[in-house]
């Protein structure tokens, strides 16, 4: 993405995200080629090593749209993980792809499903495994 900010992300997580990747076919997720861009650009660091600021899988976010300035409270998953009751977003998501490896205070234009963009910024990770010391989420 152009003037995307820098995205960090640990080694499991990247590890992760490969393989489930690498299990889709093309067609079953239309936002692969822009995951997986992101994923090669990224950052790798050591869980241990991450910073507490950054949005990991499993790490609750408190984020605002813009231009609405609508804030939303999620949970990043995998798939299997993903809730139908809305305090969970799917990394296949759009919105959940353009949280992972931002960091408190970044903003990023991302594409979405309707063909359109959105844009975020994140406020504050609420909770983050490895922040926690819970590095086998």
């Amino acid at each position: 993405m152009n003037n995307a900010p820098a995205i960090t992300i640990t080694a499991q997580d990247a590890e992760r995200l490969e393989s489930l990747l690498d299990s889709l076919s093309p067609d079953a997720f239309p936002q692969l080629e822009v995951l997986e861009r992101e994923l090669e650009r990224a950052i790798i660091v050591e869980p241990d090593k991450i910073p507490p600021t950054v949005v990991t899988m499993n790490s609750v976010v408190r984020f605002k749209l813009r231009p609405s300035g609508a804030v939303h409270r999620l949970k990043l998953v995998y798939p299997r993980h993903s809730a139908a009751e809305g305090e969970t977003v799917s990394i296949l998501a759009p919105v959940g792809s353009a949280l992972l490896g931002l960091a408190e205070g970044d903003e990023i234009t991302w594409p979405n499903a309707s063909g359109g963009t959105l844009q975020l910024v994140v406020d504050h990770i609420e909770y983050q495994p490895e922040r926690s010391g819970n590095f086998e989420l």
